[in-house]
């Protein structure tokens, strides 16, 4: 590039998943519509809300072949769940039947209790201690500052205008 390695072209990085849609299947998550899942939930309001996600409504019995095709609960076990070969194993089981809502439920629950919690943990011990939050966000703030100025300089020189 003519400004050397200062100001380089970038590229997307896109996600491999499209955004989330709300636990009804509506478009997207909005608290106003109560369709989303927070961060802070604990375990007994996740629990409510993975039991009533949206599934397939043609689904009626355990034996009946269900529909992966816009059924929340698999919609969430695709980007949640590391484990995609058992989450295929879970959709052929599905679609030809014999596998029952609740019981996928029941594991996309705990598949998002092991990544919620930690994160619930970490936030109660951060809602302890206001103080430290706001002193670390104040250094954070400091060293975020000091880093865009040196950024700042070698862009200034890269591009020719060390005036100001």
């Amino acid at each position: 590039s003519i400004y050397g390695d200062v100001l380089v072209e970038t590229k997307g990085l896109l996600s491999t998943h499209t955004r989330l849609a709300g636990l009804d299947g509506k478009a997207k998550m909005s608290k106003s519509l109560g369709n989303c899942i927070y961060l802070a939930d604990d375990a007994d309001t996740l629990k409510k809300k993975v039991m009533a996600m949206f599934t397939d409504p043609d689904h009626l019995r355990v034996e009946d072949p269900g529909k992966i095709e816009g059924n929340m609960v698999f919609s969430y076990l695709d980007v949640f769940d590391t484990n995609k070969e058992y989450v295929a194993e879970l959709k052929a089981h599905y679609q030809r039947g014999g596998l029952g809502d609740v019981k996928v439920k029941r594991y996309l629950l705990e598949i998002l209790e092991a990544k919620f919690a930690p994160i619930r943990d970490r936030r109660a011990e951060f809602a302890k201690d206001k103080a430290e939050v706001m002193n670390m966000l104040r250094l954070g703030s400091q060293q975020a500052k000091a880093v865009a100025a040196q950024t700042l300089l070698e862009v200034r020189r890269a591009i020719g205008v060390e005036y100001f």
